[in-house]
């Protein structure tokens, strides 16, 4: 039988993290991963160049059922912090904007970049290993593994979350979670793509691969940023970023000029430009094929002069508040994170122990954390990873 101090359960940007840190302070640690790949949703990240931190990232860029969750955790193990390994390793980025920080090469610098700090703690790192039971012993836990038997008095759970499942995602680390008495917040996909019906789903199809910045809102929730038309529905930061605060049956509002006021510069165009056509005018703020679109589905286009002031009001306000309700969302199949999981109620925001179960630690995803899109969920999994080490 083997035996260890900690054993770290999912190979991740979570769990790696807190692997690294706890070798670093001299514990044993076994690091056990299912997939025959560690980090594999760090190499498909940020289009393959790892989107690995936020320079904003803070308390108000996560959502979670108790808020105040995060902040100790995210003010002990700052993205100043995480560029330190990134420095001390050479690897090159770049600040793509909003603070979002990106590799200049590839994502596996960063996934090389925590493979090496394992090997460097001596970290026992092992593949292809699957976890078939647990159990809770006087001195801790006794896992029955692919490698026979492994007793530690500490266990993390670093599985993530349920989105993307080709990446081998699981809802292994919820089953130990309610084993062991936790709740888990009811799951859903997150920073997802949204699908849409009919006429809708034509003009989208008609329109896919465009992109503009728009401001997307759904209740109280607003965000700034591109959004794309794609064959099945919507896309693009704006879309990702308000997916997570949207419900089935809710209606999205959708402002295709932030930057203008559409009733003043309507009217302003009208005067200027009285013998020009609709289509012509809004062609040189969106692509001329959606301009015709838009006039073809929404408005019909004529002579700015033809139009009534009362006319061009509605046609403003259209622009200003597009309104939709989308079928759904494309689901885990695409959604970049999983809204929900464990509920941090019942875990210590300092440690990231189970306050039901001594030795037991969640990190990551698995938690009911989720960060907005832009490199914050990294940030939390380095945070929640590093805050567990500390402590094991």
């Amino acid at each position: 039988m083997r035996s260890t101090d900690v054993v770290i359960i999912g190979a991740g940007a979570a769990g790696l993290m807190c692997a690294l840190s706890a070798g670093a302070r001299g514990r044993e640690v076994l690091l056990l991963e299912h997939a025959n790949k560690a980090g594999k949703k760090i190499l498909m990240s940020g289009g393959g160049r790892c989107n690995f931190t936020n320079l904003h990232a803070e308390p108000a860029n996560y959502t979670s059922r108790n808020p105040h969750f995060v902040k100790s955790a995210l003010a002990r193990y700052t993205p100043w912090d995480f560029l330190a390994l990134v420095h001390g390793h050479g690897v090159p980025y770049h600040e793509k904007k909003l603070g979002q920080l990106f590799c200049d090469n590839r994502s596996k610098d960063i996934l090389e970049l925590l493979l090496a700090e394992c090997r460097r703690s001596r970290v026992d790192l092992r593949l292809n290993t699957s976890v078939h039971r647990i159990e809770a012993t006087d001195a801790g836990y006794l896992l029955s593994t692919d490698m026979g038997p492994v007793r530690a008095p500490s266990l993390v759970i670093a599985t993530g979350g349920l989105s993307i499942p080709t990446m081998g995602a699981t809802g292994f680390g919820y089953e130990v979670a309610r084993q062991f008495g936790h709740s888990v917040v009811p799951t859903r996909a997150g920073l997802v793509p949204f699908t849409v019906n009919d006429e809708l789903k034509a003009l989208c199809g008609e329109l896919s691969g465009t992109s503009l910045d728009a401001l997307v809102s759904c209740g109280d929730q607003s965000f700034r940023e591109n959004i794309l038309f794609t064959h099945r529905g919507l896309s693009g930061p704006a879309i990702l970023q308000i997916s997570s605060f949207w419900a089935p049956g809710e209606t999205l509002s959708i402002n295709l000029l932030p930057d203008r006021d559409p009733r003043a510069w309507l009217a302003g165009e009208q005067a200027a430009r009285p013998d020009s056509e609709l289509k012509t005018v809004l062609g040189e703020v969106f692509t001329r094929k959606m301009a015709g679109l838009i006039t073809a589905r929404w408005i019909a286009s004529k002579r700015m002069r033809q139009y009534t002031a009362a006319a061009l009001s509605d046609i403003a306000e259209q622009l200003r508040d597009w309104r939709l309700v989308p079928a759904g969302t494309e689901g885990y199949r695409t959604a970049e994170v999983t809204l929900g999981g464990v509920d941090t109620r019942e875990v210590s925001s300092k440690t990231m122990e189970s306050l039901k179960r001594p030795g037991l630690y969640f990190i990551g995803e698995v938690l009911d954390v989720q960060g907005h899109l832009g490199g914050f969920n990294f940030q939390w999994a380095w945070a929640s990873g590093h805050a567990a080490a500390q402590f094991l």
